[in-house]
Formats: C-alpha cells, structure tokens, sequence
C-alpha cells in the first residue's frame, strides 16, 4: 500500500510539473506577439484606441510576468540565510509610504529569521499589494509568541466571503468584484504567498475583521 501510494504521488507531481512547464512555456512564447503589438501601438496616433490598447498590453504583460514566476516556482526557496524579518517589513512599508499608499508597521526593530530572502520578500510584497489595491491601506504588526512569530497584514477593504477563503488562494483565482483594471491583479499573488510561506514551515490564513476589513495571518518558526 505504501508503494503504491508513493507512485501515485510521483505520477501526480509529474502530472502537476509537466502542466506548470507548459503554462510556463505558452506564457514565454506570448511575451513576443506582444511585444510586436507594443511597437504597433505605440506608432499609432494618439487618442483614446491607443490609450485603451497600450493599457491592454500592460495588463497582458503583467499577467505573463506573473505566469512565467509561478511556472518557475519562484515560491520555493533556494537557500535559507539569517534574514531580518523585521527589517524586510519596515521596507516594503516605507517603499509604499513613498507611493503615496497608506502603510504603517507595529512591531521590533529587528527579529531575524532563517528564510529565502527574496522569496519571503516576495511573498509580504504580494500581500502588502493586496492590501493597497482592495483594501485602501495596509497596516503591518509582527509579534512572537509560543515559539512562533506572527505577521499581520490588515486593511479597510471589504474582506472576503468566508465561501470564498480557500478559493482566493487558488492560481489565477479572483474574486468576481476585483475583475476590473482599476484593481487590476492577476489571481497569482496569494497563491504565491502561500507557496512561499508554507515552504518556510509557515502558515497563512485570513479573517475578516469585525470593525470592516480583511486580516492576513501569517505565522512562521521562530528559530
């Protein structure tokens, strides 16, 4: 039985690789038609059919990008160094601050982790923007307790259906509401958050909050 088990979970990692590489592979192949259409474009006189063409290659480049990440499993960490979490949270706070977004982070100066770097960043990064673009405003605390460290990301959007909480991880998944170019988004960025974190050992849920809102907990190890 437990051969049997494990080569049905080698047949359905195959079946899931090969799927991810041929997504992968059709969203490279997309990146030079719209380059082309890009340059046809942009050579066209000015007015609002240029306008609303080079905004649909925008969102059309933006969602390869985000494929071609997914595809090659940017989530997984490739090394684990000492990282400071803290730190890597003040910065993408202070990043949005300097956009005009409405940020703020609670919590210590420092606390070091050992993570991917870039992938944890990544993954904050993606839940930070959630937070901007539905919800107006992300406000970031980090606390220890119990061994475990924990990150919250809360804004003042309209939260998530609880029907809805396990969908919205899921790639390429968006809400009916957030189909829109003014929220813009690809499906991708809490399916790629929650790769990352619970490739750390983490995990990630979300609440809405009672006072309005959406509240996204993270939990990591401690040590």
């Amino acid at each position: 039985a437990a051969q049997a088990f494990n080569d049905m979970r080698a047949r359905i990692r195959r079946f899931v690789e090969d799927r991810t590489r041929m997504v992968a592979a059709i969203s490279h192949d997309l990146r030079t038609p719209i380059t082309r259409l890009r340059l046809r474009a942009e050579l066209m006189e000015d007015g609002p059919a240029r306008d609303k063409m080079l905004a649909d290659l925008d969102e059309m480049e933006a969602m390869v990008s985000a494929t071609l990440a997914f595809g090659r499993d940017d989530a997984e960490p490739r090394s684990r160094l000492p990282v400071d979490l803290a730190q890597l949270l003040r910065e993408l706070v202070a990043d949005g601050a300097g956009r005009g977004l409405k940020a703020a982070y609670a919590g210590p100066e420092s606390r070091v982790v050992s993570a991917d770097a870039l992938v944890l960043k990544r993954a904050f990064a993606n839940l930070l923007d959630n937070a901007w673009r539905y919800g107006g405003q992300a406000r970031v605390a980090l606390i220890e307790q119990d061994g475990r460290i924990e990150v919250t990301v809360d804004d003042d959007g309209p939260g998530v259906p609880d029907s809805e909480r396990e969908n919205v991880f899921r790639p390429f998944y968006r809400l009916e509401g957030s189909r829109s170019r003014e929220t813009g988004g690809t499906g991708l960025g809490l399916a790629l958050a929650r790769s990352a974190i619970l490739a750390h050992g983490g995990t990630i849920a979300l609440a809405n909050r009672p006072e309005g809102g959406l509240s996204v907990g993270v939990t990591l190890p401690a040590a």
